[in-house]
């Protein structure tokens, strides 16, 4: 057996206890009783300890010393390109650190649920002081200094390959005017109405479950389950995900859905060859986020499909408190002034996200400290938004991201974004008649294009690589923001 053959299977295995880390966290979200918090964590601990040591093990610089990557196959040399940058930022973090890190976070994820049912900051501030340490700490381990700029951008690599800070503040300040000029436009004409009634939470879970459906995702290797906050998980074989709900926003479950099903259908559509292995998996969160993102909101709160999605709604609840499609189409992307990321309308996310770029920073840099956090969050969300913070868990308890130590993760949603924005126009250049599609609730040219474009090569490529090669050009926010003004230009009458 080569050098090459004995790293891959050794790999296959590592990737297979990866697998099950995750499920661990899928299960702690879902169905895990309350009382096994702290064994969970020591589970956690305990499985990290060993990935960590699978990944810094000797035997892998050994094979990778006499790899010839020259000599491999375009897959061959991607999947080293992985195992020789996953080797490198291992190999920098102390096996001890690692697993404190997720011995916390799992402990942490507890604490923030319990802190934001009870809108008590306080509470989950000490733990969340003990997570950016660890987190600064990590990131400096990484990037070979403390220099704060470089931290966060070695933390940012880890969800986005190829992106700093410095790209996207650059691409935040091209979006930022058009943004709010939109958005102060929009506010400034009459609200639509939105739904109104009760929302029966079973019928939510099985209209879901048939959305579910609608955009490719296979239930014979998912399921759909409710979290606190809903989020995706696994591949391959094995992809879940879940919502959840609210009697009087259905909204809220729906749209939730289908943006995970986004997330699933990436990975369920990746080449089985790649099955555990670096490449068998979405390449970055940010080409995740454009999977998720052209899912809800191109096809998801486009005005074809919305007109499909009502006539099943009045037959899931009856009276939507809304007249025709067209008037469901203007609910289902109105713009309102909220508080919560999840809920906002296309034009005001991106917002939602520089806010949270800037204070992640802030924290991990050390300029801003926890037990300031939910003051500056306050002040920052009222100049950004004009709308005071009632409660902490409409402010900087809403996201469960930092609870867990995701630092880094936040920006890659607007990137994802960003990348939706031209997938989006290259799709209705080669599907020109997709209108007719997405009215009779077909979603089949539509999801097959992304899977054939993006979703089928995984880690093949680089994040930026898959999506240039997929559009036909540079990327670029200008197709975004064309987009949104377009919209919701004639949605407002601008």
């Amino acid at each position: 057996m080569s050098a090459f053959d004995e790293l891959m299977a050794f790999q296959h295995q590592t990737e297979a206890l990866a697998q099950i880390a995750g499920r661990l966290g899928w299960d702690q979200e879902t169905v895990m009783p309350r009382g096994a918090a702290d064994q969970r964590a020591e589970e956690f601990a305990a499985i990290e300890a060993v990935l960590h040591a699978r990944r810094t093990d000797p035997r892998v610089q050994d094979w990778l010393a006499v790899i010839d990557d020259a000599a491999l196959d375009p897959v061959g040399r991607a999947q080293m390109r992985h195992i020789r940058r996953d080797v490198e930022r291992a190999t920098r973090v102390p096996e001890a650190q690692a697993t404190e890190i997720a011995r916390l976070t799992s402990r942490a994820q507890g604490l923030w649920a319990e802190a934001r049912a009870n809108d008590d900051f306080a509470a989950f501030a000490p733990v969340l002081e003990k997570i950016v340490a660890l987190k600064r700490e990590e990131g400096a381990a990484i990037a070979q200094t403390q220099d704060a700029g470089a931290v966060y951008d070695a933390l940012l690599d880890g969800f986005e390959p190829g992106t700093s800070a410095a790209d996207l503040e650059r691409m935040f300040a091209a979006m930022r005017p058009r943004l709010v000029a939109l958005r102060a436009a929009c506010l400034e004409r009459p609200t639509p109405e939105g739904l109104s009634g009760q929302f029966d939470e079973a019928a939510q879970m099985r209209l879901a479950r048939r959305l579910a459906k609608a955009f490719g995702y296979d239930m014979a290797r998912g399921r759909v389950d409710k979290a606190v906050h809903p989020f995706s998980s696994g591949s391959g074989a094995d992809v879940r995900i879940t919502t959840r709900t609210d009697a009087q926003d259905p909204f809220n479950c729906l749209y939730s859905t289908i943006h995970e099903v986004g997330h699933g259908c990436y990975e369920q559509a990746i080449d089985p060859a790649y099955a555990l292995s670096p490449l068998g998996q979405g390449v970055s969160m940010g080409v995740h986020e454009s999977q998720s993102r052209i899912y809800e909101n191109q096809l998801g709160r486009s005005r074809a499909f919305s007109g499909w999605l009502f006539d099943r709604m009045r037959e899931s609840f009856g009276d939507l408190g809304v007249s025709d499609a067209d008037a469901f189409y203007r609910a289902v992307n109105r713009l309102r002034q909220g508080y919560i990321r999840t809920e906002a309308d296309e034009v005001q996310y991106n917002l939602h996200i520089m806010l949270r770029f800037d204070l992640e920073r802030a924290l991990i840099s050390g300029d801003l400290a926890v037990a300031d956090l939910e003051g500056a969050w306050n002040d920052r969300f009222e100049a950004d938004f004009g709308v005071a913070v009632d409660k902490p868990s409409n402010g900087c308890l809403q996201d469960v991201h930092w609870s867990v130590g995701l630092f880094g993760y936040f920006p890659t949603y607007a990137l994802g974004n960003v990348y939706a924005g031209g997938l989006h126009k290259a799709m209705r250049a080669a599907l020109p008649d997709l209108d007719a599609d997405l009215a009779e609730g077909s979603l089949d040219r539509a999801t097959g294009w992304l899977r054939e474009s993006v979703q089928r090569h995984g880690g093949l490529y680089e994040p930026r690589d898959v999506i240039e090669t997929a559009v036909g050009k540079p990327i670029s926010e200008a197709p975004l923001l064309d987009y949104l003004e377009e919209k919701f230009g004639l949605l407002y009458g601008l």
